[in-house]
């Protein structure tokens, strides 16, 4: 047996423990037992366990459904097996939203047990590689497809990768088109609940009436046209994440009732009695100025502090214009390939223009301009006369207010070395001759623009 994978039983009936713990030899490193939720949670702490396997009715105040509950909240992803000789419909159903990953009646058939287990491991090992690999990702800046090497957007990766396995509330702020929803599902994939739903809901498309249903759900009948029973986002997102994008047009009222729920974690659908738990991380986002619509009070102060935990700034593309060329070569990639393209470059003097524009539409419209010249040029390479009227001319006829001539001339530069480098399969010798360097001036301009 390879991998580390340990099991905790947890049952009130010692015969049932140890005959668990005889059977299930073969298929774990190594097996602990409890009698109780107490025991078990402090074999459970003091371990690194796997797989929980508890029964449902347990002496003392609380129950093997607690016991998972309790466990998740202490190691996410933790994988949770439910015995009992009381099965109900009700009962499986509560188990599965507390995280079970099945639900077994006595008399325990040791073959079923078995069988789980192996897909147990094999969950768990999914859940190991997922994780090794999206940190290998963040430790080569690759996160969730976010893309660049400026200082600014180091900083916001490394907000990303400090924040990530925390279940602090993230309020993330940018002009439109920034990213900030690439910048949500980062902090989802590299945190531990990567294997739960990432829910993403725009609270300024939903009319102010469909706002309380789309966030906490509906009962049937409830209104008209509630044909069935409907979960809201924070159900849906449930183990996982909820992200809030335009935080700042929800209405005052509904500013209360998310208040409430973000502070007790308790809701009620539309129509309903049923005191519903969620268990959503809550990212929002917004492009306004938000600490202002707090002083004039447009927006609630104590809603803000609480979505305010951590703040993530998302840098405009103007500010970050060193990561253009990386853009749009990645953008134009990508679009080839969805497009049934042939490969494309882009001539330097165009990508030159690119960097020198202003983009208020930031990587959104970089992306969407990219995507028109894929399908509309035919040409293997991309000049400036294929590009938009409105960019032709915009970084030529001089430095920009919001662009130097050093940063436009440093990124055609930086362009230009990648450029060389690729196309000499990153020889040093050859690519500093093909530029008319030296090998040494070639070494010191990579590690300036952090080219390796």
């Amino acid at each position: 047996m390879d991998e580390e994978f340990q099991v905790l039983i947890v049952d009130d009936e010692p015969n049932i423990r140890s005959g668990l713990a005889r059977g299930l030899e073969k298929e774990a490193t190594h097996i602990e037992t409890a009698g109780t939720v107490n025991e078990a949670l402090d074999k459970f702490d003091a371990g690194d366990f796997q797989l929980v396997i508890a029964d449902i009715r347990l002496p003392g105040d609380r129950d093997g459904l607690e016991l998972i509950s309790l466990v998740q909240q202490r190691k996410p992803g933790t994988t949770a097996i439910v015995i009992t000789a009381h099965g109900t419909v009700e009962t499986a159903v509560d188990a599965m939203r507390r995280g079970a990953f099945d639900f077994i009646t006595k008399p325990v058939d040791l073959n079923l047990i078995r069988q789980q287990i192996a897909k147990a491991r094999e969950h768990h090992r999914l859940q190991s590689e997922n994780r090794e690999l999206r940190d290998r990702l963040a430790e080569a800046g690759e996160v969730s497809g976010i893309v660049g090497n400026c200082r600014a957007l180091q900083d916001v990766l490394t907000q990303i990768r400090q924040v990530a396995d925390t279940d602090a509330t993230v309020l993330i702020r940018g002009e439109s088109g920034t990213g900030k929803e690439l910048i949500a599902r980062a902090v989802h994939d590299l945190s531990n609940r990567a294997g739960g739903r990432f829910i993403a809901v725009n609270l300024g498309a939903l009319p102010e009436t469909l706002l309380e249903s789309e966030l906490f759900g509906h009962e049937q009948g409830s209104f008209t046209g509630a044909s069935r029973q409907k979960p809201g986002c924070f159900e849906q997102a449930n183990g996982g994440t909820l992200f809030l994008d335009e935080i700042t047009e929800i209405p005052s009222k509904s500013q209360v009732d998310l208040l409430r729920v973000l502070e007790t974690g308790h809701f009620v659908r539309v129509g309903g009695e049923e005191v519903l738990e969620s268990d959503a991380r809550i990212l929002s986002a917004t492009n306004r100025d938000i600490q202002q619509m707090v002083d004039d009070g447009e927006f609630r102060e104590d809603l803000f502090y609480r979505l305010n935990i951590v703040p993530i700034e998302v840098p405009p593309l103007r500010q970050r214009r060193e990561d253009i060329p990386l853009l749009v070569d990645h953008f134009l990639e990508h679009f080839c390939i969805r497009h049934h393209r042939p490969a494309k470059t882009i001539h330097d003097a165009a990508m030159t223009q690119l960097v020198g524009s202003s983009w208020p539409g930031n990587v959104r419209q970089l992306r969407n301009v990219i995507e028109r010249l894929v399908v509309t040029v035919g040409d293997d390479t991309i000049e400036t006369r294929h590009l938009p009227s409105d960019l032709q001319g915009s970084s030529t006829s001089g430095p920009s207010q919001e662009a130097t001539l050093a940063e436009v001339t440093e990124a055609a530069e930086k362009s230009a070395i990648q450029s060389a480098l690729s196309a000499n399969d990153f020889h040093r010798e050859r690519t500093a001759k093909s530029l008319g360097v030296s090998v040494r001036t070639l070494h010191y301009k990579m590690n300036r623009y952090g080219l390796h």
